[in-house]
């Protein structure tokens, strides 16, 4: 006989025999009204001291919330347990709404390929997020939407959902201009097939476990590079290279999300050409290889804008430090944000 095993054995069903009864002694609590529930919610929300949410908007309510305990959704949304939902993200910065056709355009596209209609027009749409951003009364933060399915049942079928719904909240958000450079790995975590890298939808799971990778390792975020070792983009933003003949290259987008920040320094990036600080800009494919050996390197996204990235696996892009055209292409983005025409930017109607 094996008094070893046996002894675990034995050990084993103790610690089984425990947590039973521990289980029998754990009591649920059942909410006797609605009263009370919102109660316990309004206490969780007191104790904060800063609301990070001061507003949302939710089709199934019909209207704009300023009561945080309030800020939920169904749990038969088939956004919550299918994935069946696109969203967006955009910014409030000073006192504007920051590329909003742009977000709210792609973000329709994505809808389309989703298969969900929006219950509104793009002018309704856009008429809700400046009057959600009007009652948030931020100056300085995010806008984030979605468009789900609809709540109806726990199907995998949106056949029996009344209607989609369209969901979007405020998030104050104090950001700033990013001049420190961070850390990146090489992730391991497949990337999304084209048709779902190229539709923003709520399937972030990939995106999430690339993530956690890279903070396992010390790292901030992780690069994806695809089948044919051409780079592709970071978790949730687009990423760009500066290479030693001073070209500003991004990927291709045909594979990857077109991120409506990259778009725009596509566009702002000539200004450092026409004063013979780049040579051009331009897309196409990257190898890992000539992305390794880059000059500069950097995060492009909505929320950043830019973030210079210094090290990759462990390894130094360039002397190592933050380029003096990372900082100049994300001195054209900030001062785009702050004073750009008025195509880009949308004056909230504060009351």
């Amino acid at each position: 006989m094996d008094v070893s095993n046996s002894s675990l054995d034995h050990t084993s069903e103790s610690a089984i025999a425990m947590e039973a009864k521990n289980g029998e002694d754990f009591s649920v609590h059942v909410f006797s009204s609605s009263a009370e529930l919102l109660e316990m919610l309004h206490e969780k929300w007191n104790s904060v001291k800063q609301q990070p949410y001061p507003a949302m908007y939710s089709s199934v309510y019909g209207g704009i919330i300023l009561d945080p305990a309030m800020m939920v959704i169904p749990i038969d949304d088939h956004m919550v347990h299918r994935g069946h939902g696109v969203f967006d993200t955009g910014i409030i910065f000073d006192g504007y709404l920051y590329e909003m056709d742009v977000h709210l355009n792609r973000f329709l596209r994505s809808a389309s390929k989703a298969r969900i209609a929006s219950p509104f027009t793009f002018s309704e749409l856009k008429s809700i997020l400046i009057q959600l951003s009007a009652a948030s009364k931020c100056r300085k933060g995010t806008l984030r939407y979605w468009l789900s399915a609809g709540p109806g049942d726990f199907l995998l079928s949106p056949a029996k959902c009344p209607t989609s719904a369209f969901y979007a909240v405020v998030i104050d958000d104090d950001f700033q201009q990013c001049k420190k450079g961070v850390k990146v790995i090489t992730s391991t975590i497949p990337m999304k097939s084209p048709l779902f890298a190229t539709m923003k939808n709520v399937n972030y799971l990939p995106n999430v476990l690339s993530i956690m990778e890279a903070e396992d390792k010390g790292a901030v975020s992780s690069i994806w590079v695809d089948e044919e070792g051409y780079i592709a983009e970071g978790p949730n933003v687009n990423v760009a290279f500066v290479n030693s003949d001073k070209e500003l290259i991004l990927p291709n987008f045909d594979k990857i999300l077109s991120g409506c920040t990259a778009l725009r320094l596509l566009q702002l990036a000539p200004k450092l050409v026409e004063q013979g600080r780049l040579k051009c800009v331009k897309t196409t494919v990257i190898t890992f290889e000539d992305a390794k050996g880059a000059s500069e390197m950097m995060y492009v996204g909505s929320t950043l804008p830019l973030l210079p990235i210094i090290m990759w696996d462990d390894k130094p892009i360039g002397n190592g430090e933050v380029g003096e055209l990372t900082m100049a292409l994300s001195d054209l983005l900030w001062e785009d944000m702050a004073a750009g025409p008025e195509s880009q930017r949308i004056r909230v109607p504060y009351a």
